[in-house]
């Protein structure tokens, strides 16, 4: 059974990389009826904290990436990872280093002037005695793994096909530093063989950690994955992607009202495609994903692409559901006050009439605000040139009509206005437009008839008075 992992470091938020590898995981293991498991490699102490674990936490579970078994910790693993260290000293594959690290500093740097490469070189390992703990703790030992020194180490990728890692290029690394904690390259292959990972799909920013690895793996004696490195994400200047490059936490994204479905598509199109297809639901992504369509390039990363498909996404979202996400923003925009009640079925029916309008949540939840608003403020330009003296008599008109109304639909709407726009032979627009600013404030709107229907009979009247009143005390 395939089993696969994802096992971010906590010393940031969930960014847009780790998501990507978490969705490559999550997808290849639902492909593949396998097992997706969370890890947190959280050993680094001084920068990994609780808020960063339940920030990367809350990311996972707002892009919808459910994990099967996790998370797991490495902090709660220390005893484990020393167990195998010892294992390894035990049986000759690893060794005790007494180094210092001023020492190890000024051999590097001998190494680098003398134009030699800056690896351990080994002065420690062949050492004999190797001391009870506590007198290798006192004389603060590291214990290093002994890479072998010739031949090559092959790692066939799943993604970038055979690479070859020359033998003599590799250094003794460290696996527990001489304070007693384990290192990356270390406890990753010990966590991985002890919940059966069956592939490694990470950044190929590990690439060069591989055959390091895959060593520990043969020395512990089991069976060494299947590797597949994704290619980086850049930004649009061909550099990593960075904070210059936009937003790049997943959480931001939610803040800025993107929808997780929409990210999802986005990122699983940053370096895999399927045909000329664009947009993908869930199912489909589980049905389709694979190595083969993994490209080995680097994928760069489009703020515009993403902005386009998230309309997309809202656009073909159910109306209910919109209603139910662009609250939070209506409170954030100020617009409603936290806890205030909306009926939901209005609510649904005035965002059907704007959602082919808005790119964001945001945007979506600004569209609203003259339908939700008791009072508007008016666009000066468009109050210039739609409420004046000439619309004044057509707004008085409209009002003394729409009082006796009792069928307050979009038909009974639009035939009152061909009555009064066929009575005064004057274009749609002639009415409309001061209307439309009288209701909204600017001149831009869904349909004026569906806009009169939604913001209601009382506030309509109240808007016309007001936009007649606002005529009368400015000529």
């Amino acid at each position: 059974m395939v089993r696969v992992r994802f096992a971010p470091s906590p010393t940031g938020f969930l960014h847009i990389g780790g998501a990507r590898t978490a969705l490559f995981n999550y997808l290849y293991a639902r492909h593949n009826n396998g097992v997706f498991i969370l890890r947190i490699e959280d050993t680094d102490r001084t920068r990994s904290t609780e808020e960063y674990i339940e920030a990367i936490i809350e990311g996972m579970k707002w892009l919808g990436l459910e994990w099967d078994e996790g998370p797991f910790r490495q902090t709660d693993r220390f005893d484990i990872y020393r167990s195998y260290a010892d294992m390894l000293v035990k049986e000759g594959k690893a060794y005790y280093c007494y180094c210092s690290p001023e020492e190890l500093e000024a051999r590097r740097k001998e190494a680098i002037a003398q134009g030699k490469s800056p690896k351990y070189d080994g002065r420690c390992r062949n050492i004999e005695g190797r001391g009870t703990r506590d007198e290798r703790q006192e004389k603060s030992v590291a214990v290093r793994f002994k890479m072998p020194q010739e031949g090559q180490t092959v790692v066939d990728d799943l993604i970038k096909g055979k690479i070859v890692f020359e033998n003599n290029q590799l250094d003794d690394l460290i696996i527990m530093r001489s304070d007693g904690t384990p290192t990356y390259n270390f406890t990753v292959v010990v966590d991985d063989v002890d919940i059966k990972i069956t592939h490694v799909i990470r950044g190929d920013d590990h690439l060069n950690n591989t055959p390091k690895q895959i060593h520990i793996y043969k020395a512990l004696g089991y069976d060494i994955p299947l590797f597949a490195h994704l290619p980086m994400i850049l930004g649009s200047d061909k550099t990593r992607l960075s904070k210059r490059h936009g937003a790049t936490s997943v959480m931001a994204y939610k803040d800025m009202g993107y929808l997780p479905d929409a990210l999802v598509n986005y990122l699983v199109r940053l370096g895999w495609s399927y045909g000329d297809q664009e947009i993908f639901s869930r199912e489909e992504l589980i049905k389709y994903f694979s190595f083969e369509n993994v490209g080995k390039a680097a994928a760069i990363f489009n703020p515009e692409k993403l902005l386009w498909l998230n309309s997309q996404y809202i656009i073909n979202a159910p109306a209910e559901k919109l209603a139910e996400l662009v609250i939070p923003f209506l409170v954030k925009e100020n617009i409603i006050s936290e806890g205030q009640d909306l009926n939901k079925e209005w609510l649904s029916k005035a965002i059907k009439t704007l959602k082919e309008r808005s790119k964001t949540l945001i945007e979506l939840a600004n569209s609203l605000r003259y339908y939700i608003a008791e009072e508007i403020e008016y666009d000066e330009k468009a109050k210039a040139k739609f409420l004046n003296e000439k619309s004044r008599d057509l707004l008085i008109e409209l009002n003394d009509r729409l009082t006796s109304v009792t069928d307050f639909s979009t038909q009974e709407l639009e035939k009152i206005f061909k009555e009064i726009i066929e009575k005064h032979n004057i274009k749609l627009g002639s009415l409309a437009q001061p209307v439309r600013v009288a209701m909204t404030g600017g001149t831009e709107s869904p349909g004026i008839f569906e806009v009169l229907e939604i913001v209601g009979k009382e506030k309509v009247l109240k808007r016309l008075e007001k936009a007649i009143k606002t005529i009368a005390n400015t000529f």
